[in-house]
């Protein structure tokens, strides 16, 4: 497995549009993606400061996923929306999974 963890920082009065934009994705997204899994956080001290993790089976997936003309048009549109919302460029961190325990 593979992740990868963004972090964004929202314009004050705008922390709910990230997890409408995520909720959004699932209109294009396509069932062989690769995605396992997607959680939108919030930071308890600093609620400007979001973090979203997505979990794909395969870094190969997830590089696929983000060049997949299928998707492309709904990006685009979620990108426009999102640049009213962010305060600034998401930051990423790319992440091998090393394990991953379910109760």
């Amino acid at each position: 497995m593979w992740a990868q963890l963004s972090t964004v920082r929202v314009e004050e009065g705008k922390v709910d549009a990230v997890g409408e934009a995520v909720e959004r994705l699932r209109a294009f997204e396509q069932p062989d993606s690769g995605l396992l899994r997607t959680i939108v956080m919030q930071d308890q001290k600093d609620p400007a400061r979001m973090l979203v993790l997505v979990v794909f089976e395969s870094e190969e997936k997830a590089r696929a996923r983000e060049h997949d003309p299928r998707r492309q048009e709904g990006v685009q549109e979620l990108r426009a929306s999102l640049a009213e919302v962010l305060a600034s460029a998401p930051e990423y961190t790319d992440l091998d999974v090393i394990a991953d325990l379910v109760p």
